[in-house]
């Protein structure tokens, strides 16, 4: 299936986060921890130049622990800093806070020398719905950014004040402008990153349940019962249909509600706690 969107308010997001890069210390680059390279956006590349970064596997309660590790491995191997946590729960804020703390260590000793107490100032980036604002409000004393569990909710720019040493600027998510690998368009279609109304529900189901079929074929029949390995993923979905009994008239399969409801499904972690990215 193909998939091409970027609202005009994105291009206007790479603008001001082009002209606002020049006033922080580091970049706090939340990632999906479900499709944690899929994540990765060409457009913030230009923008973040020779800026630390700190990666945040988001939504870490979605993905196993063993998973969330081998990430956190692998971009440490690429020299760069990175832990998880899931947003929607505050208890992981002083790690956070710690850890952006240490990626900013050498600024800060030199304020120091000189007296002064430095504020660390770091934008926070990532693409539509990575949870970039819960996570901001996760470490502000009291809900300070916008928030809402679909893309393009942040449109402007937010400075948020986090205790008296730490500054965070939210900002809006940015998917790059050109979809050449449909595989990764799925993927954060999947993950609620591109908006539903701009994306085909039913081939999208059709897609996920063919990823998540090979992916984690367990956890699929856990959720569903075991089908039969010979029936296309349309047939499987005709199928759910049947045993959630999302039927129409005459009991034919309901296929936009049985879409909408495996999607549904996913996004809540019943039926895999694997990344769709494989290392």
């Amino acid at each position: 299936m193909r998939i091409h969107w970027f609202p005009g308010h994105m291009a206007k997001a790479v603008k001001m986060m082009k002209e606002e890069i020049k006033n922080v210390d580091s970049v706090v680059y939340v990632l999906d921890a479900r499709v944690p390279r899929s994540s990765l956006s060409d457009a913030f590349e230009p923008v973040i130049g020779n800026k630390s970064r700190l990666y945040v596997l988001n939504k870490a309660d979605l993905v196993s622990a063993v998973e969330l590790s081998k990430w956190v491995e692998y971009f440490r191997s690429k020299g760069a800093a990175c832990i998880y946590t899931n947003s929607a729960s505050k208890k992981d804020a002083p790690k956070i806070i710690k850890s952006l703390n240490e990626l900013n260590a050498a600024v800060i000793a030199r304020y120091r020398e000189k007296g002064v107490n430095k504020i660390v100032r770091a934008m926070v980036i990532g693409i539509p719905n990575s949870g970039k604002s819960t996570l901001i409000n996760s470490l502000a004393p009291s809900k300070r950014a916008v928030t809402g569990n679909r893309p393009g909710v942040t449109r402007g720019k937010q400075w948020i004040s986090i205790g008296r040493s730490i500054e965070l600027l939210d900002s809006p998510g940015v998917l790059y402008p050109d979809f050449s690998d449909e595989g990764k368009a799925v993927r954060l279609a999947m993950v609620g990153s591109i908006r539903d109304e701009v994306v085909d529900q039913t081939e999208l189901a059709a897609e996920a349940y063919k990823i998540i079929s090979r992916l984690d074929p367990e956890a699929l029949a856990a959720r569903y019962g075991k089908l039969p390995e010979s029936l296309s993923p349309s047939e499987a979905l005709e199928e759910i249909a049947k045993i959630r009994g999302l039927l129409q008239r005459g009991g034919v399969p309901d296929i936009p509600r049985v879409s909408q409801a495996f999607i549904n499904d996913y996004r809540k972690g019943y039926l895999t706690k694997l990344p769709l990215d494989e290392l």
